[in-house]
């Protein structure tokens, strides 16, 4: 028996995609003639109630060979819900669904809302020690480890064998308020920070003092200046904050009598003692991954919990009241989700339009964490996630995949996503956790030594197909739903492998102008096509990938070859491509390997 039915098509499911839980949702199925149904149910199932409710579907008509029946539902609360049709007919029972899995249904409250003012914009990524060090006498190194000159070599591991990332090289505050014009020239509007909080390392995702900035980067007078010179020139600042751990030297846990406090490794009396996990004090504790400089907040103490969101003198209080527009959560499924309802609360009291954006690598809809479902887009969790899946699937396209396995998965997310937290998260191909798009889109093979990847650079003939794929990786990235985040540097064709390697030192004399004005030009199209870039989106399957972005009659066709094959595309008009302003009034554009074009009707 033929049946169709597709979640993407509005004449099956109307509205598109997730739905707020004061909308109708129209469900309609088609079944070929032939064959006789008796009757057709759709399950409505809430697993985390393990409950479910079934809706009988009524008869419509009859129209080219196909029977339509369909179902109005509208008395769904919040929460995430799969879904499929039961049959019956002369043939017998039939389940119809998405791999036997059930299509999927986000319910979101009605009042969730995401800040506009960042919505078809660009995010800048800045690992701050790396960037760009200005001249800042408050600017002080006082730490252990070694501050190096601009252009030395990364340290992989310290004479006695061990990775302590203590290697420093000085970006600092100063340093980025003497680049705001060069970001500004890429039409950055927010520039999120690596964490800028006192700490030992040079990642400094080993809090030492959430209420102090460290001294490398500058004092507070000179963060402010930098809010607010960035602010004058449309730019906003988001941190990185992180509240799953903190250093164990820190105030907190203070294994080295670094400060002046009684820290949880020093003392079971410790006003911090509770926060953390001991199973043999004080050298056995829970961290991070394993990792001994990272010990682990337990699940929401309420002395942590006070220091975060204190709405009066509370970490996140302080920065955001200080003119902080965004925060990205670090690994936020390994946060209690009552503790990430309050820190929404607490940065929407200080900043309604602030965003928050958490750290996820699946789909954020449906995850499961730690044998808990988390919930991210409900109305009282995150605005956008970093968005790992549309990452993986440029890439994988980029590098010669298939246009009808992107397709899946872009429209995977795009379904599963409030429309509102998709056009906030993040479109990366690049970050401080993993290797540099370039480096992924050219290297042919992975050198198996650290020392070995650390002195690999592409070759030319490898540069030269790296550069191709990034211009067809970047385009997706800034034509999808949601907002580009450039990693700092890939913009100019920096390279590396793993961490540290892709924590290298801004190549100011090293820039590639090929890529950099092909990044500019990026910046000019989002900013003057914003409207159809926040727009409906349609990826076509062909041997190509074709990705239109429309908001009413007006619309962007960015067309993408990675494979091997010449490829055409047929034109009803005069087009311009808005990348090289080549004008094309053929009846059909020829698309030769590793090019690509954004067009707009003239």
């Amino acid at each position: 028996m033929e049946i169709y039915f597709n979640p993407h098509d509005l004449k099956c499911k109307s509205p598109f995609g997730a739905v707020s839980n004061n909308e109708t949702v129209s469900f309609s199925i088609y079944c070929k003639d032939g064959v006789f149904v008796n009757n057709i149910t759709l399950r409505v199932y809430f697993d985390e109630r393990d409950e479910y409710v079934d809706y009988p579907l009524n008869y419509v008509n009859s129209k080219d060979g196909y029977s339509c029946f369909n179902v109005e539902v509208n008395d769904l609360d919040v929460g995430l819900y799969w879904y499929h049709f039961n049959l019956s007919t002369e043939e017998g029972d039939i389940r119809f669904d998405d791999d036997n899995k059930g299509f999927q249904l986000t319910i979101f409250d009605q009042d969730y809302n995401t800040p506009n003012d960042i919505k078809g914009g660009i995010i800048y990524h800045i690992f701050v020690d790396r960037f760009n060090k200005g001249n800042d006498p408050k600017a002080v190194f006082n730490k252990k480890g070694v501050l190096k000159n601009w252009n030395d070599p990364l340290t992989l591991k310290d004479t006695d064998g061990v990775y302590r990332a203590n290697d420093f090289y000085g970006g600092n505050f100063q340093g980025i308020i003497d680049k705001l014009d060069y970001l500004k020239s890429l039409n950055v509007n927010m520039i999120y920070l690596s964490p800028i909080f006192k700490s030992s390392s040079n990642h400094r995702y080993d809090t030492g003092d959430y209420h102090m900035l460290d001294e490398l980067l500058g004092d507070e007078e000179k963060f402010k200046e930098l809010i607010d010179k960035a602010k004058e020139k449309g730019i906003s600042i988001m941190l990185d904050g992180v509240f799953n751990h903190t250093g164990a030297d820190s105030l907190y846990f203070n294994k080295f009598n670094t400060y002046n406090s009684i820290g949880a490794y020093q003392s079971q009396q410790s006003p911090y003692y509770n926060w953390y996990t001991f199973y043999d004090f004080p050298d056995n504790y829970h961290c991070w991954w394993g990792v001994t400089v990272c010990p682990t907040i337990k699940p929401v103490p309420n002395g942590f919990r006070d220091l975060i969101t204190n709405p009066i003198n509370g970490v996140i209080k302080k920065w955001t009241s200080m003119g902080v527009k965004g925060w990205r959560l670090d690994v936020v499924d390994e946060l209690q989700e009552i503790f990430v309802k309050e820190i929404r609360k607490t940065i929407k009291k200080c900043d309604k339009n602030a965003v928050i954006i958490g750290e996820v690598w699946e789909d954020a809809s449906n995850k499961i964490a730690y044998e808990y479902r988390r919930h991210y887009f409900q109305g009282e969790e995150l605005d956008g996630v970093m968005n790992y899946v549309f990452k993986d699937a440029i890439l994988n396209y980029t590098l010669g995949g298939s246009a009808i396995d992107f397709k899946k998965s872009i429209d995977s997310i795009v379904e599963h996503y409030p429309k509102q937290s998709l056009d906030v998260s993040m479109n990366l191909i690049g970050t401080h956790d993993t290797v540099r798009a370039l480096t992924a889109l050219g290297c042919e093979y992975v050198p198996q030594s650290k020392e070995e990847r650390q002195n690999y650079v592409l070759n030319d003939r490898c540069l030269k197909t790296a550069i191709k794929r990034m211009k067809i990786a970047s385009s997706i990235q800034y034509i999808l739903p949601g907002i580009p985040s450039v990693y700092y540097g890939d913009e100019i064709g920096m390279q590396g492998f793993e961490d540290p390697l892709n924590r290298q030192t801004m190549k100011w004399d090293a820039i590639n102008n090929e890529l950099l004005s092909h990044y500019k030009a990026l910046g000019e199209i989002r900013k003057k096509y914003k409207e159809e870039i926040l727009g409906d989106i349609n990826i076509k399957e062909d041997d190509y990938l074709i990705i239109e972005r429309k908001n009413n009659d007006s619309s962007i066709i960015l067309l993408a070859n990675s494979g091997e094959i010449r490829a055409s595309y047929l034109l009803d008009g005069e087009y311009v491509d808005l990348l090289s302003r080549r004008v094309f009034n053929d009846k059909r554009i020829v698309i030769d390997p590793l090019e690509v074009y954004i067009l707009r009707k003239k």
